[in-house]
This record gives C-alpha cells, structure tokens and sequence, in this order.
C-alpha cells in the first residue's frame, strides 16, 4: 500500500491524507503558534514544540515512503491567511531552501535573504528529494483561499516563467480541499497557487519541509530540526 501510495504521489506530485491530526491536537498546535502579524512566521524549527512535532513518529512515518533516505525536517513557515492578512499567489515552484552560510558550489545560484535568513536555489535533484506536508489547522476550501496544484507539473524540473504559463494553460488545475487535521503532501517543484479569501474564516497551516538528502560541503541546512 505504501509503495502504491509513494507510485501516486511521484506521478501527481501531491497526496491528501485527513486525520493527521484531531481537533484538540489542531487547537492545542494553534494556541502555541499563537497570533501573527502579517500573512506568517518561518524559523518555527528553532522552537521545541514544533520540532518535536516536526520529528514525531507519526511524522515521519507519514514522509519515508517519500524520500529516499531518513527525512529530516529542514524548514517550516506558517501561514495565517485571515481579513486582515489576505493574499492570493500566482503559480509557481517552491525552489529555494535555507541555509546557514553562503558557499560557492556548483549548480546553487540566486542567492537571496529573507527575514535574515540565507536562501538559495539548488539545483533540481535536490528539490526531487524533499517533500512538503502542510498541516491543516482549519477546514480549507476555495472560499478561504486553499491552494490550487497542476499535476504532473513537478516531472519538468525547474521551469522559467514561459514554461508556467505555457504549463498553466495545459494542465486542469485541482482544488486541495483539505479538512482541519489533515494534511497535504507535495513536492517542492509542483506548480501551485492560491487565490484571496473570500471568506471571515481563517486559514492556518503548518508547512513542514523535509529532505532526503545531505547538502555537499560545506553548505548546511539552517534550521533542521
């Protein structure tokens, strides 16, 4: 069943699973969250409470039929879409990770800096080797802003903004509705966007980025857990 399930997710790019997590575990996960000023926070592997969730057991039983080697959890951000914080992204690929210090090594490029923090663009083999979950806090549907996903799209590698549109013209787009505690599991290279909400609920998720696969020397993941 797991070798079937890992089949799926390869050719679609994604999987939903529901029941991750049950609504006291969702509330007692927001309460220590807390509020947020802004669409979300990222360093959230530095605090105890969310790499012990990030490295529980139900966790990582979840991520290793997905990856070629032990997961380790790399870097997670959580989104608080609300009225107050309200946006919407066009489609795009997930192709920056974190790391703690700049290195020049072949085939990482476009080094950027986001709220303090080291960013680079790694070359694709690595994206292939990571995966996405995104916990649900609340119920997540097209009235409050839930992501739309191209499948297949993450079996093209890296694609310059010609390839998303020429991309986003061909594939149908499919809704990730996902119910409170359940969670989303995708490649970083899937084509992906969300539109604004249009409703007063919220929309809360942790997104909790695993890898598969050790970074050449000496670069270092920043935040695993």
């Amino acid at each position: 069943m797991l070798v079937e399930a890992a089949r799926v997710l390869d050719k679609l790019g994604f999987a939903i699973g529901a029941n991750l997590l049950s609504p006291a575990e969702c509330a007692h996960l927001a309460a220590a969250l807390g509020n947020v000023e802004g669409p979300g926070r990222r360093g959230l592997l530095q605090e105890p409470q969310i790499a012990s969730i990030a490295n529980s057991e139900k966790l990582k039983q979840l991520v290793r039929p997905f990856v070629r080697s032990e997961p380790r959890a790399v870097r997670s951000i959580y989104f608080n879409k609300s009225p107050e914080a309200n946006w919407a992204v066009s489609w795009h690929q997930d192709v920056t990770i974190a790391v703690r210090e700049r290195a020049e090594v072949p085939g990482f490029e476009a080094w950027s800096v986001k709220k303090g923090v080291l960013h680079v663009q790694p070359p694709a083999e690595i994206l292939q080797r990571m995966l996405t979950v995104r916990i649900h806090l609340d119920d997540c549907d097209e009235t409050n802003g839930t992501l739309e996903l191209l499948p297949g799209s993450h079996l093209h590698g890296r694609m310059t903004a010609e390839q998303v549109d020429q991309m986003a013209r061909e594939i149908t787009p499919v809704l990730c509705e996902v119910s409170k505690g359940g969670a989303l599991l995708m490649r970083p290279l899937l084509l992906h966007s969300s539109r604004r909400s249009e409703s007063t609920r919220l929309r809360r998720v942790l997104h909790i980025e695993y890898a598969g696969v050790e970074l050449p020397k000496p670069l270092e993941w920043v935040e695993e857990a």
